[in-house]
């Protein structure tokens, strides 16, 4: 329920609106709290599948370092983007934008083992799929047909079941523990476990703050008993800088068409998800419809802010769907609110030392974090699911599309003969997945009663 101390009904249902400042300052920070873990996350991720992502010894720990500090600088700049605008640019609404998971099983093949030589490659396809994502804008409404529950709800499925060995992965030790007896010990698995219960208890036995910020606080509790069994490094922290300014094209430009195809086909997805987020923020906090010109300024804020985050090296942004539910939550609609998150986002990313604090969470810790956000994502895609009326046509569409992307994903090597492009976008399991659905669901005729 909405705290009327704020303002008017009114007043709370306008986005134009700004509650006195000692209420929208903590408003805006609680905004950031509830994306903070899932925007850092995929460049942590990204980093650990390329090679330099944990092990503070390691040359390239400070790129990873750089890569959580875009991830909270292109945040900030395009939320600003959706919150203030410009011309056409942006809802103008309290969207909070983030870096997605959605491009995920992309991104992880794309640069697995190669350090930080596949960064060129995935940093361009960002780039090119963000001026994709923002032509999209154009014409986004008439692509809604094509992705109905069925396809959306498997889209999303497909996008947590590529993620969850992650969650796995890194709760037992991850990648640079695999094949040594460390991998999987109690001493790995305990700090992961204190964070998946945590969150647990906090999502479900608190109210407000706390069970708006389980997860991070899960975190924290599992940093600290990761701390008191020394799995914490603290080295690079006294190294980083105070103070950094984003560099264009650090590691140049390199055209991967994998990775290119793979950004544009995923930018539909996420322009899709937009507008579904730009309809439950005007559905939930002012009760009525989103208009279009709200959602094609909130694409283009989509894509753009994607592109200047890849020119800099950050990763695909998107809207953030949790705090579409916050807004619920609180009532309050203001977009000047979500400007002050912003703005607190953009501040930590201009920070080196902020970024080396993040980068000190082990990756056990941060496993039992990603175990209860990935297997969110894979109950959000059952949540939609559950809309689908399940007859026999939608049942086969489902089961082929879903039996193929998944055993792709399962068994890659079923595809070695194919060329190096189509291996990683095949393999992924989501692209091949989502392209079935897609195609059948527009093909196959409808049921007769």
């Amino acid at each position: 329920m909405a705290d009327t101390s704020l303002g008017t009904p009114d007043q709370l249902r306008d986005p134009n609106y700004t509650p006195a400042l000692a209420k929208a300052v903590p408003l805006g920070i609680q905004h950031v709290l509830a994306m903070f873990v899932s925007n850092v996350t995929p460049a942590i991720i990204v980093a650990g599948a390329a090679g330099f992502g944990f092990g503070s010894n390691s040359p390239d720990f400070p790129n990873m370092i750089y890569m959580i500090q875009m991830s909270m600088l292109f945040a900030g700049i395009a939320t600003l983007f959706q919150t203030i605008g410009f011309g056409p640019v942006g809802a103008r609404l309290p969207i909070v934008q983030g870096t997605s998971f959605a491009f995920l099983p992309v991104m992880i093949p794309a640069v697995a083992g190669q350090g930080t030589a596949g960064l060129a490659g995935l940093m361009t396809g960002i780039v090119i799929g963000g001026l994709f994502h923002t032509f999209l804008g154009s014409f986004i409404g008439r692509l809604r047909f094509a992705l109905p529950p069925l396809v959306t709800g498997l889209i999303v499925l497909m996008i947590g079941l590529a993620l969850v060995k992650v969650g796995i992965q890194y709760a037992a030790g991850g990648v640079p523990l695999m094949g040594k007896p460390e991998f999987g010990s109690l001493a790995m698995w305990t700090p992961a476990l204190v964070v998946i219960v945590v969150t647990l208890a906090l999502k479900f036995f608190t109210r407000g703050m706390m069970s708006v910020a389980a997860v991070l606080v899960g975190l924290l509790a599992g940093y600290v008993v990761a701390y008191a069994m020394g799995q914490v490094n603290f080295g690079n922290v006294a190294r980083a800088g105070l103070f950094a300014f984003p560099t264009p094209f650090k590691w140049g430009i390199e055209f991967n068409t994998a990775i290119i195809i793979g950004m544009c086909f995923m930018a539909v997805i996420s322009a899709i998800e937009t507008v579904g987020d730009v309809s439950g923020i005007c559905k939930g906090g002012a009760g009525r419809e989103a208009t279009d010109r709200e959602i094609q300024g909130a694409t283009y804020a989509d894509g753009i802010g994607t592109a200047v985050a890849g020119v800099f090296g950050g990763l695909p942004n998107t809207s953030f769907s949790q705090n579409v539910g916050l807004i619920s939550m609180t009532g309050v609609m203001s977009r000047h609110v979500v400007t002050i998150g912003a703005i607190f986002l953009i501040v930590c990313g201009l920070v080196p030392k902020f970024g080396a604090i993040v980068a000190t969470v082990p990756i056990n810790v941060l496993g039992g974090g990603v175990i209860v956000m990935f297997g969110m994502v894979c109950a959000a895609g059952v949540n939609m699911l559950s809309e689908v009326d399940w007859n026999r046509r939608n049942m086969v569409i489902f089961a082929v599309s879903l039996s193929v992307g998944l055993g792709l994903q399962l068994e890659p090597t079923a595809l070695q003969h194919l060329p190096r492009t189509l291996q990683i976008l095949l393999t992924s399991g989501l692209l091949p997945a989502a392209g079935l659905s897609i195609i059948l669901n527009l093909v196959l005729p409808e049921e007769v009663a």
